[in-house]
């Protein structure tokens, strides 16, 4: 049984969870190389099967919204004066505002950003994250430096806060190598607002131009040793995330930069510095380090192709878990 056909009967913690059932497929589909949207003339075969899939992970998805969407409606009936809670309660706000809005909301519209927010804000960091730690495992030299630092700065009898974390320099550190090496996003899209000529390359306007940023971030031209994983290498460097560096580009650049970037930041570096602060980190006795496989899964995103399974003991005081 999918999860679409029990939503209605879990409660509403549940049918968020359930929602990450379909976003590795979600993100997998919007990658996927389809032979359909290159030769047109073979679209309405779908020969790999995708054009299928993705209408069932629509109605999936689709109906899962309804149901989210459906129980903010709820709350509101009835009250006078209702205070929105978040987002969702907010947007359905303006859906229903009487006045004559600039850009008029649409509840098909209140599901595509609900979607966005979701997926955007989740995935993208737990896949950087689980890089990182593939990374520090296959070197417990790296985690050793790490929680030499988080000792120093945080010490053992509390957890790392988010002002803590402009102290922790290796950590930053240790994020910025995971988005160099395994960038969540391969091609950032743009289009050529002009006619222009890149490296002897003609590029007319309105041309669809890719920007390969995992190409980039293993260019021995711009990197050393690109294929190891040196989180030293962003030690006292200014090469910034912010599109401002661009031999390195995690997030864009530009006005159609990734508008969550801060947020991502903030997430990634506080997750990543608890994940080590609070725990010790190895493989199974079975697996060796030499045999973890680094293995990537191309679509939307890339994720490992496997999930990392790894063992974790408790670091700090037993009264702090």
């Amino acid at each position: 049984m999918g999860p679409s056909l029990v939503l209605p009967s879990l409660g509403s913690k549940w049918n968020y969870l359930l929602s990450f059932i379909t976003l590795d497929e979600l993100f997998l589909l919007s990658g996927v190389f389809n032979i359909g949207d290159w030769i047109p003339w073979l679209k309405f075969l779908d020969l790999q099967g995708y054009v299928k899939r993705m209408k069932a992970l629509t109605k999936k998805l689709d109906r899962f919204y309804e149901f989210v969407l459906d129980e903010h409606k709820t709350k509101k009936e009835g009250v006078e004066e209702f205070v929105s809670e978040g987002m969702v309660d907010l947007l359905l706000l303006l859906v229903d505002d009487p006045n004559d809005l600039e850009v008029k909301l649409t509840y098909d519209s209140v599901k595509a950003i609900t979607q966005d927010s979701v997926a955007g804000r989740t995935d993208t960091s737990a896949t950087t994250l689980e890089w990182a730690m593939s990374e520090l495992i296959k070197q417990p030299n790296l985690i050793e430096k790490a929680t030499e630092e988080l000792d120093r700065v945080i010490g053992r009898e509390r957890w790392v806060e988010e002002e803590d974390l402009e102290n922790l320099p290796y950590i930053d550190a240790i994020m910025k190598e995971a988005m160099r090496k395994h960038p969540v996003i391969v091609f950032l899209p743009h289009l050529a607002l002009e006619d222009c000529n890149v490296a002897g390359y003609d590029v007319c306007k309105g041309t669809l131009v890719l920007v390969n940023i995992w190409s980039m971030g293993r260019d021995p031209t711009l990197w050393d040793a690109p294929d190891e994983f040196r989180p030293e290498r962003f030690l006292g460097k200014a090469i910034d995330v912010k599109g401002q560096s661009f031999e390195f580009l995690p997030f864009g650049s530009g006005r159609r930069m990734c508008p969550g970037y801060g947020l991502g930041l903030k997430v990634i570096r506080s997750c990543l510095a608890n994940m080590l602060h609070g725990f010790s980190w190895k493989l199974s006795e079975n697996v060796k380090k030499e045999d973890l496989g680094m293995e990537e899964v191309y679509g939307l995103l890339t994720p490992r192709k496997f999930p990392l399974v790894a063992v974790v003991e408790p670091r700090l005081p037993i009264h702090l878990y």
